[in-house]
């Protein structure tokens, strides 16, 4: 790593502690106390942008592209489809008695198993990444269309409360939730950087990573199915943020100096602590709740998005 990446990361790091300390003792007039509350919160944030913001980047490595995100593969509209179909089975009560942790432990599961199947099947023998991508569209578009036409038969009530579960809420996260998703998402990240550097030369693109001795399907698979398992489990966490990992990902790039995979995905990472600690921060103490904070950071990567399909429509 050369001095200058290392200084960057270093700026970044002193950057996400100033407002981490913000979000603990902004506004609080008993310190014990609030960070009793506040902990809880704060590593919701942290274990969520940390898992979105890793995923997204070797996503975008491997299929080498800049404007996708791992939601392509339909995980969100899934997760969609497991809260809705709970609802209908056994009611909107069932939301409130089932404990945390099952629901986690389905619905990750479920996500997860989705996300190998699809991969396993469509990737290999010569297929391109695409035709995992367009699988993803297509089965996203099906599970949504099916969702909102359950969502028409549910009653009103129970229509409310599950709404309430499709929407991303930091709040209320349980310890239980906090140690299982934190200790998945460490181990896959482990997993991950580990491999930094067959993602450096996957990036050069697959008939050079090939040349390179680099085993490109199963390296391909393998990084597909541990980026599917961290969007699981932070959207089995807190719910879906669709466009945050496209967000903190353009971030880390423009603010790392470098494509290695050993800077890029720290500086992705503590981009992602950046915008969600910060913006709970600016939610709290400046906006007054006055909206939540998945619908701030959807406004922000839907407009980095069109941006992106802007600049590719004038290069093109």
């Amino acid at each position: 790593m050369t001095a200058r990446p290392a200084v960057r990361l270093a700026l970044l790091t002193l950057l996400a502690a100033l407002t981490v300390a913000a979000f603990l003792l902004v506004g609080s007039p008993n310190p014990s106390l609030t960070l009793h509350f506040r902990l809880p919160t704060l590593a919701a944030l942290g274990i969520v942008g940390w898992a979105v913001a890793v995923s997204t980047v070797v996503f975008q490595t491997v299929t080498g592209n800049r404007i996708l995100t791992p939601s392509i593969m339909g995980l969100d509209a899934l997760y969609a489809m497991v809260q809705t179909l709970v609802v209908l089975v056994l009611g909107g009560a069932a939301l409130a008695w089932i404990p945390s942790l099952a629901q986690f432990a389905l619905t990750t599961l479920v996500m997860v198993v989705v996300s190998v199947l699809l991969v396993s099947t469509l990737l290999g023998s010569g297929r391109e990444i695409h035709v995992l991508v367009l699988a993803g569209v297509i089965l996203g578009t099906l599970l949504r269309s099916v969702v909102v036409f359950i969502q028409r038969l549910l009653d009103p009530n129970e229509y409310l409360i599950l709404q309430s579960r499709l929407f991303a809420s930091f709040s209320n996260v349980s310890t239980d939730l906090l140690w299982a998703g934190g200790a998945v998402v460490a181990l896959t990240s482990l997993a991950l950087w580990h491999r930094r550097h067959v993602l450096d030369v996957l990036l050069l693109g697959r008939p050079l990573a090939a040349s390179l001795g680099v085993d490109v399907d199963r390296q391909t698979r393998l990084v597909l199915v541990l980026a599917a398992v961290l969007v699981s489990v932070s959207t089995a966490m807190v719910g879906p943020i669709t466009f945050l990992g496209l967000l903190v990902a353009h971030l880390g790039y423009r603010l790392a100096g470098t494509y290695h995979h050993g800077v890029t995905l720290p500086a992705s990472a503590l981009c992602a602590v950046l915008t969600l600690v910060g913006g709970q921060t600016v939610l709290q103490h400046v906006l007054k709740w006055s909206t939540v904070l998945s619908v701030i950071v959807e406004l922000l990567g839907g407009l980095l998005l069109i941006t992106l399909l802007v600049r590719e429509g004038r290069h093109s």
